[in-house]
């Protein structure tokens, strides 16, 4: 592959499994000067014979002309791979532990290897984690053993990033190429290292972000957990299918993805309250209850239910955490701008705080209490019968009576309210109603973020 609009950069990439083996190959075939550093001779001598020691389309090839080239060296010197290089890509496994826990001991150990080469050299370095590591473990657990060792801090002869791969067995080498995105995580916005880092990304066509490192950690994690729930929901629909007669489970799911508004979208994938509503809650129990007929373990379809209850109730915890008994209500329905009430979400949270003696009020502008019928009166009806008698006339009548305030749903006229706070209230939001929480007077606290 051509490559063009950067300069060429002095890389070493330390640890030469699955990921630095196609990192090595691809930035060296970018027109990079590569060492690959690994301590495990079985990968480092089919590398200096210019093969992989991975089975991966179109990763042999690139090796070989690297090494021909003589852009790719390898070596089991640490000193010379970072002394003779300008960026570091850390690349070592972070196998499970019994416990689940990834085993941080390689990455600790390259660490340790690195601060010593640090404390001798005085050109700007650039490091990079690139292994799969959990959110705070660069800041918490790497960069102080980096320092300690070096005697030198981050930001001054040497930067931190971190920096997650995308990339898919048996396509790693298109993947390189063509990343769903790139994200560089570092330690302060507009850093040196992270300046680096983007110019070596600069002949790859792809979303570029800069972010904190704890963000870009996690990003992997949402990734990875995310492909395994499609995976496990495609065969809980498959078999589903199946057991109801459907002549094809493939048709079924090629026709849902079909659907880029809301099934393959963002649309659902924002941290936020419990889903609700005429439709997902009753359907979820309907497509459970056929597997349970049908004798079909569906424990991803059947742990949706749990996992909504469980986020309700910690709804209910953040409010009963506050100490305060008095409690507005922003929003009843479960979507702003409606007045669908059934199944809410918040008609739950209401109901338990007054029955352990919460003092309740509520305003939703889109709920004529009087005029409701059908489903949403009998549901009302059921969950909260006394419901009109919460009733605050306006935002700023509720705001009057409330020690805590919880935004139930994302109308606009709700916007301003963290704004409008006295410094002693507290306000729960479970909708995300401002993207700054520190424009909130009073206490803010978001359920999940």
């Amino acid at each position: 592959m051509e490559r063009s609009g950067s300069s060429t950069m002095r890389i070493s990439v330390l640890g030469l499994g699955y990921v630095g083996c196609v990192s090595a190959a691809c930035f060296s075939d970018l027109g990079h000067t590569i060492i690959g550093l690994d301590v495990d001779p079985r990968k480092l001598e089919p590398l200096r014979n210019g093969t992989s020691p991975i089975v991966e389309p179109g990763l042999g090839e690139l090796i070989a002309k690297g090494v021909a080239e003589g852009r790719l060296t390898v070596t089991e010197d640490y000193e010379h791979a970072i002394m003779n290089t300008d960026v570091s890509l850390i690349c070592v496994g972070t196998p499970s532990m019994e416990s689940g826990s990834p085993n941080l001991d390689y990455t600790k150990r390259v660490c340790e290897q690195m601060g010593e080469v640090f404390a001798k050299k005085s050109e700007f370095h650039t490091v990079v984690f690139r292994s799969t590591i959990p959110p705070g473990t660069v800041e918490d657990e790497l960069l102080p053993v980096l320092e300690k060792v070096s005697g030198k801090k981050a930001g001054e002869t040497f930067g931190v990033l971190f920096n997650p791969e995308f990339l898919r067995e048996a396509s790693a080498v298109q993947d390189f190429y063509h990343p769903p995105k790139i994200v560089i995580g570092e330690l302060e916005p507009g850093s040196k290292a992270g300046d680096v880092l983007e110019e070596l990304y600069k002949p790859i066509d792809s979303p570029l972000v800069r972010t904190n490192v704890k963000t870009s950690e996690m990003v992997k994690y949402a990734d990875n957990c995310f492909h395994a729930i499609k995976v496990c929901f495609a065969n809980e629909i498959g078999i589903v299918a199946k057991g109801m007669g459907v002549p094809d489970s493939h048709k079924v799911m090629e026709i849902f993805c079909l659907d880029t508004q809301l099934n393959l979208s963002p649309y659902y994938l924002k941290p936020g309250f419990a889903f609700g509503g005429s439709c997902l809650p009753k359907d979820l129990r309907a497509i459970v209850r056929m597997s349970q007929r049908l004798d079909l373990e569906c424990p991803v379809l059947a742990g949706a239910t749990p996992s909504n209850k469980a986020h309700i109730q910690r709804a209910i915890d953040h409010i009963r955490n506050s100490g305060k008994k008095k409690v507005g209500v922003l929003g009843m329905s479960f979507k702003a701008e409606t007045d669908d009430l059934r199944e809410s979400p918040i008609v739950q949270v209401v109901s338990t705080l007054i029955g352990k003696g919460y003092e309740l009020c509520i305003y939703d502008e889109n709920i004529n209490w009087k005029d409701l019928f059908g489903s949403n009166l009998g549901f009302l009806e059921h969950e909260l019968p006394y419901a009109e008698t919460l009733r605050a006339a306006s935002v700023d009548e509720l705001l009057e009576r409330s020690e805590v305030i919880v935004v139930a749903n994302g109308a606009k006229e709700f916007k301003d309210v963290p704004e409008r706070m006295r410094e002693d209230q507290i306000m729960v939001d479970l909708v995300r109603i401002v993207d700054d929480p520190s424009v909130a007077r009073g206490t803010y606290i978001g359920i999940a973020w």
